[in-house]
């Protein structure tokens, strides 16, 4: 805000030089009026002599003397007076001060009408109010996109799309409707049969059983090692008081997280929480993945992607109430449009996310095509894409494209 007043008060400065600098150059002038007066008397003083000599001289007759002196008498006259109404021209004090008053004044009271004061304030530059997502932009990009697919229904990959951006915008019945328009084009990619089966069960009331269920089991036969899918058929089992199976689903998550990574303490944390319900022994809780198995299940994820752990501090954890949506939010630095959208229930935090192309907003410009993102968490009461007061978030990151191991630590709720 300092900086700010400082630049204001300069600019008001500078334009307050350029309103008044006529007045200061008036002034300046006075002494250059005086010595052009001094020459002129001078060269009338001259002329006068000129005359007396003629007319001793006898070359010049006595009315002729007395016309020619009168003629110099008057125009001496008339210069001095203009000369005097230069002169008697003073610097006017009082419009200066009043300028000089207002002009600030006003310009004041303009910005506090048509500008923006409260952006300003310390709080408006917080990473929250930075992150907000423009809806205004997102809606107009998805109106266009859906507006472009009834003229090309048959563009499926354009429908998928379609139903990714309704997902993150809350639009769940939209969004299923748009992934039933996509129908071959989602049988080949896990990630996209996950999202399916995310939001048709949303729109069941946050049953699996059915579509859901059958969806997530397309997805992990297309791919066993898809993270979204891996977690969603854990989280079935764990609805189903299956826990043994849940941890198979897990165990099987586990070698897909970076080794040493916090992202892989956090799982093998819950997989021993869940070992433990079971009852099972915690001492035999998850063995390490071995040093064969890593690198091939590493090499399902894409390089050009984002993973890591979302947390929820404990100081939070009164606040999550059942329904609650996790969204994990990538944007390209210095835009507010996401570029990627992870939308999951929010149940079961800590939760590892991967964000990839599947999740991207628009296939013109996918999350591969950033070097890096700014990225965060948000747990939304609401499941709506716009941030709302209540929401719990996370800070904002900036992370290159194929980091692994990211925390995204929700441990504030937004004013």
């Amino acid at each position: 805000m300092i900086e700010f007043v400082l630049i204001a008060a300069i600019a008001v400065a500078v334009v307050l030089l350029l309103v008044l600098r006529p007045f200061f150059w008036q002034r300046a002038q006075v002494g250059p009026v005086q010595s052009q007066r001094r020459l002129n008397a001078q060269i009338y003083r001259e002329q006068m002599e000129r005359l007396d000599a003629d007319l001793a001289a006898g070359t010049l007759a006595q009315s002729e003397y007395a016309e020619a002196r009168a003629e110099l008498q008057r125009r001496a006259l008339d210069d001095t007076q203009e000369e005097d109404a230069a002169l008697v021209l003073k610097t006017p004090r009082r419009t200066m001060l009043a300028v000089a008053f207002v002009l600030p004044v006003a310009a004041a009271a303009l910005y506090a009408v048509i500008g923006t004061p409260a952006a300003l304030s310390p709080q408006a530059t917080a990473p929250a109010a930075a992150a907000s997502p423009d809806m205004q932009q997102l809606e107009q990009m998805v109106a266009g996109l859906a507006k472009k697919l009834e003229a090309d229904p048959s563009n499926l990959k354009g429908w998928a799309m379609l139903g990714q951006s309704y997902k993150v915008m809350g639009r769940n019945a939209e969004a299923e409707k748009a992934f039933d328009k996509a129908g071959a084009f989602l049988e080949g990619d896990a990630a996209l049969l996950a999202s399916y089966a995310d939001v048709a069960a949303s729109n069941a009331g946050g049953s699996f059983k059915g579509k859901p269920a059958m969806l997530i089991d397309k997805a992990l036969k297309v791919n066993p090692a898809e993270p979204m899918a891996l977690w969603l058929a854990g989280t079935v089992a764990m609805r189903d008081n299956d826990n043994r199976k849940a941890l198979a689903y897990w165990q099987q998550l586990l070698p897909l997280l970076a080794p040493g990574s916090q992202d892989e303490q956090m799982l093998r944390g819950i997989i021993e929480e869940v070992r433990a319900k079971a009852g099972d022994a915690p001492g035999t809780a998850v063995a390490a993945a071995t040093p064969q198995a890593r690198p091939a299940a590493a090499a399902t994820t894409p390089a050009a992607s984002v993973s890591g752990t979302v947390t929820l501090d404990a100081s939070l954890k009164s606040r999550l109430a059942a329904g609650d949506t996790l969204m994990v939010i990538a944007r390209v630095p210095g835009t507010r449009m996401p570029v990627a959208v992870l939308r999951v229930p929010a149940a079961g935090l800590p939760m590892p996310f991967t964000l990839d192309d599947s999740l991207s907003m628009s296939p013109q410009a996918p999350l591969s095509s950033a070097k890096e993102v700014e990225i965060e968490a948000r747990i939304s009461k609401s499941g709506q894409a716009r941030a709302e007061p209540g929401d719990l978030i996370s800070t904002v990151q900036t992370v290159k494209v194929g980091a692994r191991g990211v925390t995204l630590a929700v441990a504030s709720v937004r004013p």
